[in-house]
């Protein structure tokens, strides 16, 4: 089945990279908003802030914490390999490959930072003195 003449994006790599940089650019817009607005209520009300801290050492809180590595990890990969394409005259020609590469180091990387970080939560959950 052929596209319909005028799309651009046939679901291929390169539109998926597109939309999860710009997902994970929300995302982190968001949390720099949410950050900057919590760490300015240690000036208006330091109890406050001390029980919005007090909630932020939930398991949750840290599921979400691995989340906002794994999209700052892909979206700084992933401008490397938007500026690659951009300024390298044969970026075009490898980007797919560029995709993959970047996937990879994800991965590689995302494996035993999430470990790392959850690790200890884990441990608390279910009593474990690791």
């Amino acid at each position: 089945m052929q596209a319909p003449a005028g799309t651009l994006y046939r679901g291929r790599e390169g539109m998926w990279s597109w939309v999860a940089h710009r997902v994970t650019g929300v995302l982190i817009f968001f949390f720099l908003f949410a950050h900057v607005l919590d760490t300015a209520l240690v000036r208006v009300s330091p109890d406050s802030y001390n029980r919005i801290m007090d909630t932020y050492k939930t398991p949750l809180v840290n599921l979400m914490e691995v989340g906002l590595v794994g999209a700052v990890l892909f979206h700084a990969l992933n401008g490397l390999r938007v500026m690659a394409i951009d300024f390298w005259e044969k970026g075009t020609r490898y980007q797919k490959q560029m995709t993959w590469a970047v996937l990879t180091v994800f991965v590689a990387v995302m494996v035993p930072a999430t470990y790392r970080m959850v690790a200890h939560t884990f441990a608390e959950l279910f009593g474990s003195t690791t």
